[in-house]
């Protein structure tokens, strides 16, 4: 089972992201330490509310407040996700049964390891797409 700690307070995977997911200095995830971790996710003001008096922003007053379904928005407009329903599913089944869907949901069909929420990819079997894409992105610039 995956390592509880990986999702955030908003409810996001990062199991499942490309920060935690790539090669050269992953990202540990949002509830560990900041190294390696680009500054936007430093930042974070859902990572970093004081409001929140659990661990998940559920556990919040303002549930769900202005920065969460905004995030949400974004999420579910560009990567077919949603935060908001992520912790409405850990709030009514638990964190371990959470994890256990997103393992299932998020499996590759080839290897069994998580695909990127973000790209679609698996960064086990698909090393030469992310490979091009990367030299893509360098040739770009």
């Amino acid at each position: 089972m995956a390592d509880q700690n990986l999702i955030a307070p908003c409810g996001m995977n990062c199991a499942i992201c490309s920060g935690h997911l790539r090669e050269n200095k992953p990202c540990p995830g949002c509830n560990f330490d900041d190294k390696d971790k680009t500054k936007l996710c430093i930042v974070c003001k859902i990572k970093n509310c004081t409001k929140r008096t659990g661990k998940f922003c559920f556990d919040c007053t303002d549930f769900p407040c202005d920065l969460l379904k905004h995030l949400d928005a974004r999420y579910q407009k560009n990567y077919h996700m949603s935060e908001i329903e992520n912790l409405q599913e850990i709030k009514k089944n638990g964190i371990n049964k959470f994890i256990v869907n997103q393992e299932k949901k998020w499996a590759c069909p080839k290897c069994g390891n998580l695909i990127c929420c973000h790209n679609g990819l698996c960064y086990f079997c698909d090393q030469d797409k992310l490979k091009a894409k990367k030299h893509k992105y360098r040739w770009e610039e």
